[in-house]
């Protein structure tokens, strides 16, 4: 008898220690996002999106930014649950990330002209002269890396033609090197002046958008300092620099005004 009271006490111990080890366990288990891997989050926010749950969607796609992950195509999602979610600030500022990492993404820059049409600041854009406006265009087709690929392949091209008008034995091949040459060059020095160009913008991220429903730009960055015009949710501009939390902007206009920087998330 004694020897069956002994076991049963021993069974009960050992089921006891059982659930406190299995509680401790759920206890500390750590969120179901955190273990998930990139694909399956994406996975689930395709499927939210699909299902019209945009708030699920964009919690998701943040998630996945949030572990250093980033795309052209991750911010174009992004966009688009931000705006089916009616966050018009947020997903003008990721179209334009998806513009920055892919400045050839149609969908993007269509989406975006979309967004911006919603925004209540009318801004007339600074002229430019024609060829810079042909020239930006012609730099934003491509993207850094593919830029850096094309002037290493001219300067390949260079050197080889080079050669050819250097070593060439009839007066004819050394015209061809020679003229080649300098063609060569000079998209070479083109190219590499758009790859250069497309890594300062991904770099200096001097281009912000308005968060807030309405901010006062001010005349110096002082809270009491005059208001000078109001801009509101999704405008773009342009930090020039940056003073206490402070930022002085720049709008498509030409207008320059200051205005806290928690009003504003660079692109």
């Amino acid at each position: 008898m004694r020897y069956l009271l002994t076991l049963l006490a021993v069974m009960m111990f050992t089921l006891s220690a059982n659930a406190q080890i299995d509680t401790t366990a759920l206890s500390t288990e750590a969120p179901v996002e955190e273990v998930l891997d990139n694909q399956t989050l994406w996975q689930r926010a395709s499927q939210a999106y699909i299902d019209g749950d945009f708030a699920a969607a964009t919690q998701l796609y943040t998630l996945i930014e949030s572990r250093g992950y980033y795309s052209a195509r991750l911010y174009y999602n992004m966009g688009n649950a931000f705006f089916k979610a009616g966050n018009l600030g947020k997903a003008i500022l990721y179209y334009n990330r998806a513009l920055v990492v892919s400045p050839s993404m149609e969908d993007a820059a269509y989406n975006l002209e979309i967004a911006e049409a919603q925004t209540k600041d009318k801004i007339s854009q600074v002229p430019q002269f024609f060829l810079n406006r042909w020239l930006e265009r012609l730099q934003r087709t491509l993207s850094c890396t593919a830029w850096s690929v094309i002037s290493l392949v001219f300067l390949a091209l260079t050197l080889v033609l080079l050669l050819l008008f250097l070593l060439g034995s009839r007066l004819a091949v050394r015209k061809a090197g020679f003229y080649g040459t300098i063609v060569s060059a000079l998209f070479f020095i083109v190219t590499t002046a758009f790859a250069l160009a497309e890594r300062s913008d991904m770099l200096n991220r001097e281009g912000a958008i308005v968060m807030s429903s309405a901010i006062s730009v001010k005349s110096s960055p002082d809270s009491d300092a005059t208001d000078l015009f109001v801009l509101h949710e999704g405008t773009k501009v342009v930090i020039s620099s940056e003073v206490d939390g402070w930022a002085e902007i720049t709008i498509a206009d030409g207008k320059k005004g200051w205005t806290e920087l928690s009003h504003l998330e660079r692109i």
